[in-house]
This record gives structure tokens, C-alpha cells and sequence, in this order.
């Protein structure tokens, strides 16, 4: 069964830092590409951050230069260090492992984490 587990989320000031851990377990992790999404209240849920397999990224225009995805498959972990966090990037924040879908085609997402940036 495929689970991914986001954590490191909080209440920070802006310009504070943050850094987003997501595990993912029941599938062969290193052979997915692994993205960030988040969502606000009202809004639809959007892509942040993506690392491929091989470790390329790219990354929503909002967000270059101030956040950074890694990925560590030793322990089947997806990161996402956040600087220079704005109130705008308060939002909460889901893993996903691209193309993994379940028996009814739905995509796999965890909990989600929440971030909150105070002005």
C-alpha cells in the first residue's frame, strides 16, 4: 500500500525558513519523479516543486530562488527547504509521487502539512 507522510510544517514569520519532509513508503521511490504541491482555502491545489529520478528540478515561478526539493532514496524521503517565506506561501503543503494512481486511477496523497507565514 502506498503512503506518503508529510511533516515539518508551522507558524513562522515572514522571511523565516521551514523545511518540508514527506516519507513515502510501498512503492520503489528512487524510479519516481516526486513533486510539492499546495493548497489554500478556496483554491485549487498546485504544483511547487518537482525532482526527477535522476535529480533534476523546477520549480513554480513564485517559489525559484527561495525554495529548494532534494531527495534522499536511501530513506525514501522527499524534502522541500523553504527560505524567505512570504504570507502568500501559507498554504498546506502535499507530496505526490507522479504517475502512481490507485485501483480507481486517483492519485496518492498524504495528510498534507500545514504552513502558515505571519506578516
Amino acid at each position: 500500500q502506498v503512503q506518503l507522510v508529510e511533516s515539518g510544517g508551522g507558524l513562522v514569520q515572514a522571511g523565516g525558513s521551514l523545511r518540508l519532509s514527506c516519507a513515502a513508503s510501498g512503492i520503489i521511490f528512487s524510479i519516481f519523479s516526486m513533486g510539492w504541491y499546495r493548497q489554500s482555502p478556496g483554491k485549487q491545489r498546485d504544483l511547487v516543486a518537482a525532482i526527477t529520478s535522476s535529480g533534476s528540478t523546477n520549480y513554480a515561478d513564485s517559489v525559484k530562488g527561495r525554495f529548494t526539493i532534494s531527495r534522499d532514496n536511501a530513506v525514501n524521503t522527499v524534502y522541500l527547504q523553504m527560505n524567505s517565506l512570504k504570507p502568500e506561501d501559507t498554504a498546506v503543503y502535499y507530496c505526490n509521487a507522479a504517475g502512481v494512481r490507485d485501483l480507481c486511477g486517483n492519485y496518492y496523497w498524504g495528510q498534507g502539512t500545514q504552513v502558515t507565514v505571519s506578516s
